[in-house]
């Protein structure tokens, strides 16, 4: 009988290797630290080589050229390291080095900070995160904690630490840490420690042997003393190679000003896709709910509440005044005030370059362009009460300018603008001839539009078969090729002058792209954290590898595409693109209840009047290859009436609703963003599609009412006909559109876009997918089907978001 001998269990061993470190047993290296704080670890080289940092250290023939190496008789070789980056504290680094050993703190994130699709804007908003009942022996991972744990592992190459902290910022995004996570991304030093922080990691103060009374202050500029520095660190490993500490001295865009007088520069702490992707998710949630917070910061701005700035203070609170200065913030406190708001808008909350792009962006949730100017000057407004700030000024007179389409406007409301002053300066917003150029335009749009022949009988009813998209154009769009003709001819005199600064709108192309998205995240390798987000094509045959480098550059994929001629040259190499000059007409719709909605019924927006034509946008559910959920752009007959839009039914509370969840998509849905859209029309099947699925029209018995169910949901409300200045008498007109769907929580969006499609009347365009995340808006069943018992409407804030750009060619 061959018996072997029994050894240590897995479990057994991972404690024995936990304990050497807790007791700093037989220790082979000592690492001596310095950064933010400054001490000596008795670790294991057997260990530390799991991290790709140490690896490169102890492996790659570095060691042997660092004269900060030094042999000891009577104890471990000891190494000297340095951290510039002061986004590497203590206690991340301490949870890092614990995880290597198998060990360490579980991370207690409150509860409190935490979305969720019943909660989008937290479970405590709109009263500030209670106060936090942490776990005995879990260490508390606060937002500026969770920062500086991806910071660190990132550094020391620890992938599936540093993925582990990205899904926890990713999944922590909302009212109180978005700006926070902003200010992180775009290369700012995280804030100073709150006072009740503890500085090591929980569990682990022993392992460290301070050599100094306290911490180094974070503050302070990093020292020179020969070690291994940042610089050194990024050649130990390729993938560190994208992050950069570097001197920024042009350009502020970040929340937090620079307060040092006479500082000449800043250290910039980028960490290349990663820190990418923590400002996607940031600007989609500011691009969702920060219209939202403005009445709550108002109401602060008039001594009604107390503000949460998005960087804690160090050492005393500061929420009894608003901040005087740009870049000041308010304190922060991990139980703050019973009446309490995250600043945002105001001062201490985005800086002005931020509130320009943010209220400029296409994905921006404003109903139209006249609401978003009305936010704007609300805006202006509220940072001009605490003082005129000349930098400011600048942005605000860029925003007026440039981010809003005031061509899309009435002209009623163009005439109310030229009159609308500013009670603090004393002059109008927007100036006389900006408004002049827009009434210019729209008119030469207008004309373009009803002097284009009709060769169609009759304008309102659908043709038999619609005809190609190109003789439904109406010639706006010119190539890039023709604006390099144009430049070229116009020469350099004050027309040459004029070419440059005329302003273009790209024609996109199809394509899909998910913007934000913390699907996959959890084990990915580092490889997988660099990359930047996918487009994907809207159609499955077609393929792409094309990635999207989202960065600062472009508000993080959120960007308004807005080109002046020589810009649009510079953009496209092929000189094939097209590009228009007229302004698309942007406006947002939201959906209430979608989980009441039964199959083919659909639910509707309002309708709104561009170019001589009215559209809407519907929702629909579909169960053909799993439950998917589709959104389409609709355009409206002008005899038929006009559907009654989605509205929220008023319910004291969702409490007794039945919940039955399943966490993640069902198998037949891929979890995916790259998981190809199908675009198509549900009403009318076009010749030229022949990959493109026919669908019956809807009825109108079909369309959503607070009669479609028992219980009167999903609700709407009044139809409004919009006013129509002018009719588009073709039956058929040519437009290009982008759909962007918000998440529930508001941390990604998912984007289609459409090259230039034909809209015939009653013709609807858009995409049944499953990357708009079916259950984030659906109750799904064990089955994976909705489920149809719906026991009441769910709060006014849980709702499906979708921002609309819509273009004429």
């Amino acid at each position: 009988m061959n018996l072997s001998s029994p050894g240590l269990s897995p479990v057994d061993l991972q404690h024995h290797i936990y304990n050497s470190l807790l007791e700093s047993k037989t220790a082979d290296i000592a690492l001596h630290v310095r950064g933010t704080w400054e001490a000596v670890y008795r670790l294991h080289r057997v260990v530390l080589i799991q991290s790709g940092f140490f690896s490169s250290l102890f492996t790659a023939g570095f060691l042997e050229s660092s004269h900060k190496f030094s042999t000891h008789r009577r104890g471990p070789d000891e190494i000297d390291i340095q951290f510039d980056d002061r986004n590497i504290t203590r206690a991340a680094f301490e949870i890092c080095i614990a995880r290597l050993y198998g060990g360490g703190p579980p991370l207690f994130i409150s509860p409190s900070l935490i979305p969720s699709t019943s909660h989008p804007l937290t479970p405590a908003f709109p009263g500030p995160p209670s106060p936090d009942n942490i776990l005995p022996n879990h260490h508390h991972a606060t937002p500026r904690f969770l920062l500086s744990l991806l910071a660190t592992s990132v550094y020391l190459s620890i992938p599936s630490l540093a993925s582990q902290a990205l899904s926890c910022i990713l999944n922590t995004v909302g009212p109180y840490t978005a700006v926070q996570y902003l200010t992180f991304a775009i290369g700012k030093a995280i804030s100073p420690p709150d006072e009740k922080e503890p500085q090591a990691a929980v569990g682990l103060e022993a392992i460290a042997e301070l050599t100094k009374e306290g911490s180094v202050a974070e503050s302070a500029a990093p020292s020179e003393v020969g070690t291994i520095s940042q610089k050194q660190g990024r050649d130990l490993n390729e993938r560190l190679r994208d992050m950069d500490i570097k001197e920024d001295p042009t350009e502020n865009g970040s929340d937090v000003d620079d307060t040092a007088v006479g500082s000449i520069y800043e250290q910039c702490f980028h960490y290349g896709a990663v820190s990418d992707k923590v400002g996607e998710a940031a600007v989609c949630w500011l691009a969702r709910w920060a219209p939202d917070m403005l009445p709550h910061e108002e109401k602060l701005s008039q001594g009604n509440e107390l503000p949460v700035s998005s960087q804690p203070s160090q050492s005393r609170r500061r929420a009894d005044t608003m901040p005087s200065k740009p870049g000041s913030s308010a304190g922060y406190s991990s139980s703050p005030s019973p009446h309490t708001v995250p600043l945002i808008w105001a001062r201490g909350g985005l800086s002005a370059k931020w509130v320009r792009v943010l209220i400029s962006a296409d994905a921006f949730f404003v109903k139209g362009e006249r609401e978003r100017y009305d936010l704007a000057r609300r805006v202006v407004e509220l940072r001009r009460r605490a003082g005129i700030d000349a930098e400011e000024e600048k942005e605000w007179e860029t925003l007026f300018s440039e981010g809003i389409y005031y061509a899309n406007m009435g002209v009623d409301d163009i005439i109310a603008l030229s009159r609308d002053i500013s009670p603090t300066t004393g002059k109008p917003y927007v100036p006389t001839p900006i408004l002049q150029a827009a009434h210019w335009n729209q008119s030469l749009l207008r004309h373009q539009i009803i002097s284009k022949p009709n060769n169609s009988s009759s304008p309102t009813s659908p043709p038999s078969s619609p005809p190609p998209s190109r003789d439904k154009e109406l010639g706006l769009p010119i190539t890039t090729a023709d604006i390099l003709s144009r430049l070229s001819a116009s020469g350099t005199d004050s027309q040459g002058d004029e070419e440059k600064d005329k302003v273009y709108y790209p024609v996109p192309i199809d394509s899909s792209l998910r913007i934000g998205d913390n699907g996959g995240i959890e084990g990915a390798s580092m490889d997988q954290l660099f990359e930047p987000s996918a487009i994907t094509p809207s159609s499955p045959e077609k393929k792409s590898t094309n990635r999207l480098v989202t960065s600062e550059a472009n508000f993080f994929g959120l960007k308004a595409d807005r080109y002046i001629a020589p810009a649009c040259i510079l953009a496209d190499a092929t000189g094939k693109s097209r590009w228009s000059p007229y302004p698309p007409f942007r406006f947002a719709v939201e959906f209430w209840d979608v989980d009441a909605l039964k199959e083919k019924s659909r639910l509707h927006s309002q309708t709104i009047w561009y170019a001589g034509s009215l559209f809407n946008v519907y929702v629909q559910v579909v169960r053909k290859k799993g439950v998917q959920l589709g959104v389409y752009l609709h355009r409206q007959s002008s005899i038929d009436p006009i559907p009654a839009p989605s509205a929220p039914l008023q319910s004291p509370s969702r409490a007794d609703r039945t919940h039955n969840r399943v966490p993640s998509l069902p198998p037949q849905i891929p979890a995916s963003a790259s998981s190809p859209s199908v675009h198509y029309s549900p009403s009318i099947h076009p010749p030229s599609r022949s990959t493109t699925p026919n669908s019956s029209p809807s009825t109108a018995s079909t369309l959503a009412s607070p009669y479609s169910s028992a219980n009167g949901i999903p609700a709407t409300g009044q139809p409004v006909t919009p006013p129509q200045p002018y009719r588009d008498s073709r039956s058929s007109v040519s437009a290009y559109f982008t759909i962007s769907c918000a998440s529930s929580t508001g941390s990604s969006l998912t984007r289609f876009t459409s090259s230039p499609d034909v809209f015939s009347v009653s013709q609807s365009w858009g995409w049944k997918s499953s990357s708009l995340r079916t259950e984030e808006y659906l109750e799904i069943g064990p089955d994976g089907q909705p489920t149809n018992k719906v026991a009441g409407p769910a709060p006014r804030e849980v709702s499906l978001r979708a921002t609309i750009v819509l273009g004429i060619i």
